[in-house]
């Protein structure tokens, strides 16, 4: 692997990544993997160290991978090799193999490990990557490729582009949020400034998912004495895994069906579940691989319905946690220290040396408490229009791309290709990730990135049709 230097012209490429983190470094393996002459491929990443996405960035042990690493590998033909990773870097005499399995290993591990298979994959291939720190500004595709301009280093012609930027950041939604003082409003996400904290703050969490969790964690590391408030519009904590076999009903008639009586169907499911001696989650397990072929199945008024009332309590079934980080938070519910909200914030503002937070209940009431800080875990901005993504700005803006349903990520092809305003793929435009929830619903897991991302090499590389 190469590195750029600062402003150098960019010769030709066959392949061009825009994105260095785990969804860029999974097509950078593939296509070092598939390649079988020496190809040129370039990832255009502004940051120094790759697989560094807001997922996989944090440095800090307590945070952890949210599925066990036996389903965590970076390759569908060898569904172990994260497991094999973590047990040959397991110190002696550590966890044997079975148990490492079901384990839930630290996150900053599987970004290592994305890091060392990229290496290995350089060196086994005739192809070569060169990585770019640079931003993409504009991409205007062609019927045999696309023509990149970069901020720093001009014009880069590629035969081929899979684009995978990662995931945005949500603002913080809340009247008064830009003028707090500095230091103040941190995001979930800026992991160091969390864990700088003082000890005996309080502090206001917007957001309960996944993105709380990890501040939480990090807060309860540093041995947390102040009260933690947690603001979300349901209140509602993400749940457990649980270890077992999937539920073995059909999921055929699941299609069929309007979402009123799906949601009807799995909870009869569950309850049947739990009567055979199994987990309600085995019921999740079980539809797991048919959740896109269901989002597509629904009905735009429905899929509209579903994001309305529904996502939410998905979510916490969807998108579980480790059983000991589920009982650490409960711990700290029942102690008093974590405290729950249910509401809209509305206002965050300066009041003397603290901050007044101002939400709004579903019933009207309105509810004021303060506290030393506001951390945002809203998730991530869904919608392409405001992910703040210069590319992504011009790229609708001249009709080369087109906003996907509910206006959530980019207009896909079945295949993965970009879609444009005219409704017409473009033909060596691949897109990644979370550009594609709006279509497909089910996409940000790494068993779907390596999927886009075999996908997006094999139309690629692919010899043109006859």
């Amino acid at each position: 692997m190469s590195e750029d230097t600062p402003t150098a012209p960019l010769p030709p490429c066959d392949l061009a990544i825009i994105g260095g983190g785990a969804g860029g470094v999974l097509v950078a393996m593939q296509a070092l993997r598939q390649a079988t002459t020496p190809l040129r491929i370039v990832m255009i990443e502004p940051r120094s160290v790759l697989a560094q996405g807001v997922a996989y960035a944090t440095t800090h042990g307590e945070h952890l991978l949210n599925v066990p690493a036996a389903r965590m590998s970076a390759f569908d033909d060898r569904p172990e090799d994260f497991l094999d990773y973590v047990v040959a870097t397991t110190p002696p005499g550590g966890p044997e193999r079975a148990s490492l399995a079901h384990a839930f290993i630290e996150r900053r591990r599987y970004g290592e490990y994305l890091r060392v298979r990229l290496a290995e994959a350089i060196a086994a291939s005739p192809a070569q990557l060169q990585v770019v720190h640079d931003r993409v500004a504009e991409l205007e595709p062609r019927s045999d490729g696309a023509t990149l301009r970069l901020a720093r280093h001009g014009e880069l012609q590629a035969a081929g582009v899979v684009l995978a930027v990662g995931n945005t950041p949500k603002p913080l939604p809340a009247r008064g949020a830009p003028q707090l003082p500095e230091g103040r409003s941190l995001a979930a996400w800026d992991f160091d400034a969390v864990k700088a904290i003082p000890r005996d703050a309080d502090l206001c969490i917007v957001g309960s998912g996944l993105s709380m969790v990890d501040t939480v964690l990090s807060l309860a590391e540093n041995g947390h004495a102040g009260t933690i408030h947690v603001l979300s519009r349901h209140a509602l904590l993400p749940l457990p895994h649980c270890h077992g076999p999937a539920a073995t009903f059909d999921p055929a008639p699941l299609q069929a069906m309007d979402l009123r009586t799906r949601l009807r169907f799995l909870r009869t499911a569950a309850k049947e579940a739990m009567a055979d001696g199994l987990p309600w989650q085995s019921v999740m397990e079980r539809i797991r691989p048919h959740v896109q072929a269901l989002w597509q199945s629904l009905p735009l008024p429905e899929q509209r319905r579903f994001l309305r009332h529904g996502v939410r309590q998905w979510d916490v079934h969807r998108h579980r946690i480790a059983p000991e980080v589920h009982a650490r938070l409960h711990s700290l519910v029942e102690r008093g220290q974590l405290r729950l909200h249910r509401g809209r914030l509305d206002t965050v503002m300066a009041e003397g040396p603290r901050l007044r937070v101002s939400t709004h209940a579903r019933d009207g009431r309105i509810d004021e408490f303060d506290v030393d800080y506001v951390v945002n875990a809203t998730g991530v901005e869904m919608r392409a229009q405001t992910m703040r993504n210069p590319l992504l700005h011009d790229l609708l803006g001249k009709g080369h791309a087109q906003a996907g349903p509910h206006g959530i990520g980019l207009k896909a092809a079945r295949d993965g290709r970009m879609v444009d305003a005219q409704g017409q793929p473009q033909p060596r435009v691949f897109i990644l990730g979370s550009l594609r929830i709006g279509c497909i619903w089910e996409s940000i897991a790494i068993p779907e990135l390596r999927g886009q991302a075999d996908t997006a090499v094999r139309g690629l590389l692919a010899p043109p049709a006859a």
